[in-house]
């Protein structure tokens, strides 16, 4: 879909190219053997962890160093009413080129929803720790209405149920890729409208009925940006979780508790709360990028021009979409369920909550798949978003500045780097999630299965491994 906004853009160049790694072709060895090298890159990584690392090293809530400085920063009331303004100021100008811009695929408004928040929130995430909980125009908004009617913004009318969990965000998050990968007018404004003012009214009645919990539980880019932000080297110590213990055995809270931490990326990864639902959030996440792969590949577009019924049939081609998704999400769902909750435990032990506990080692794969997927995207129909930008309304304007630059084809034209940092993301990103999941494994499984019970899930990130460089090589 979002190939649409490149080709709307003055790009002559083929826009398949431009999606993904360009093909087989590009790469500088063969598919067999970049994925051959993969798989055996996760196995010694799994052997040289089995040897090397046999004692828990990620202590949520102890690990990293404060930053006391950087903490009375972001949490002065100057930064965080900065942030909220420059989140209104950026989502506004989209709204004013949704509302009042021409119906057309040069609207910047396309690039900003699809290509600036959806994919910038991951780099943004990374570097910068949970950036759409402090630009979130949903929470500002909540602020202010609660701030002029003399409420508590923290506070709803209503405690937002702990069985939920996260499962309205992954309905969010299935809702959004649903929209950008299955929906026949994802270009059109009126149904993007819709969406986002749908959106909107969901977020400030839940903010209005839970408080500000259901920001944090319920908004899907919310969500998914503090998810990415668990790999970030900046973290907030928790006085919730703690590897410390007061006299007689009670857990004490840090001395540093609030406080700006840099730590190990995966460290900090590892205090990513194991709600209800998380399982749900990274299927969604994994399952609907790879499908985005899938759905490009020769097998795919092959099988709907061969099949007369999907060709011919408006219907029959939105249903088999459909379905590729949903499929693809439940694909990712069952298998890391299966490969979690079949490692070895203690006789008596309930497998069912073991899934959520492993579920953040997912984060790092859906990372490094989506930098795979995205890169090129993300880097040139971004700086074409900024040139378009500044004519909101596509009459030739240049009311930012920006009309005048010119986008950087870079990556585009060495095919070889581009190719290679891709694969690099994918295997680098299942080899930090081994990683993870390896040190879950030795702090909740006895000690006779820290080898042998992590097996199944060694099979399942094979398996991701795998599948994910194929439908890279595929598309």
């Amino acid at each position: 879909m979002i190939g649409l906004v490149v080709a709307a853009s003055d790009v002559t160049r083929d826009v398949t190219s431009a999606h993904s790694i360009g093909g087989a072709k590009d790469l500088p060895i063969p598919a067999g053997l970049a994925i051959a090298g993969a798989v055996a890159a996760l196995a010694v990584s799994f052997v040289v962890l089995a040897i090397a690392w046999r004692t828990p090293r990620f202590e949520p809530g102890t690990d990293g160093r404060a930053l006391p400085w950087l903490t009375a920063l972001v949490d002065s009331t100057a930064f965080r009413l900065g942030a909220r303004v420059v989140g209104l100021l950026v989502v506004g100008w989209a709204v004013f080129a949704a509302v009042f811009g021409q119906d057309v695929l040069n609207n910047p408004f396309f690039g900003m929803f699809y290509v600036w928040l959806w994919v910038g929130l991951v780099p943004a995430s990374l570097l910068l720790g949970p950036v759409w909980k402090a630009i979130s125009p949903a929470r500002s908004v909540h602020w202010l209405v609660s701030r002029a009617t003399g409420g508590d913004p923290g506070r709803g009318l209503y405690e937002y149920p702990e069985r939920l969990g996260l499962w309205p965000a992954a309905l969010g998050l299935y809702a959004f890729v649903w929209l950008e990968l299955v929906y026949p007018y994802s270009t059109e404004l009126g149904p993007v409208r819709l969406w986002v003012a749908v959106y909107a009214a969901v977020m400030l009645l839940g903010g209005a009925l839970f408080g500000e919990v259901f920001f944090e539980r319920a908004d899907p880019f919310e969500v998914y940006s503090s998810m990415v932000a668990r790999l970030s080297v900046f973290g907030r110590r928790s006085a919730e979780v703690t590897g410390t213990a007061a006299r007689g055995g009670r857990p004490r809270p840090p001395a540093d508790a609030g406080q700006i931490v840099v730590l190990s990326p995966l460290s900090n990864l590892s205090s990513l709360p194991a709600r209800p639902g998380l399982i749900a959030v990274v299927s969604v996440l994994f399952g609907s990028t790879a499908f985005d792969s899938f759905r490009d590949s020769t097998h795919w577009v092959r099988f709907i021009q061969d099949t007369p019924v999907i060709r011919d049939r408006v219907w029959a081609n939105q249903l088999a979409n459909n379905a590729g998704l949903l499929a693809f999400v439940l694909l990712v769902a069952l298998v890391l369920v299966v490969g979690t909750a079949s490692t070895g435990v203690e006789a008596g032990t309930r497998r069912r909550g073991l899934p959520v506990q492993f579920a953040h080692s997912v984060v790092p794969i859906i990372v490094g798949y989506v930098v795979a997927h995205y890169l090129s995207y993300f880097v040139e129909v971004g700086q074409d978003t900024v040139i378009k930008a500044s004519d909101p309304l596509t009459n030739g304007s240049n009311l930012l500045g920006t009309g005048d630059l010119t986008v950087s084809y870079w990556l585009s034209y060495h095919p070889t780097f581009l190719a290679n940092t891709k694969v690099l993301a994918v295997v680098i990103g299942h080899v930090l999630g081994v990683v993870a999941a390896h040190d879950r494994a030795i702090r909740l499984l006895p000690a006779r299965h820290h080898v042998t019970g992590q097996l199944p899930l060694l099979v399942a990130m094979v398996g991701f491994t795998a599948g994910g460089l194929y439908l890279l090589f595929s598309a």
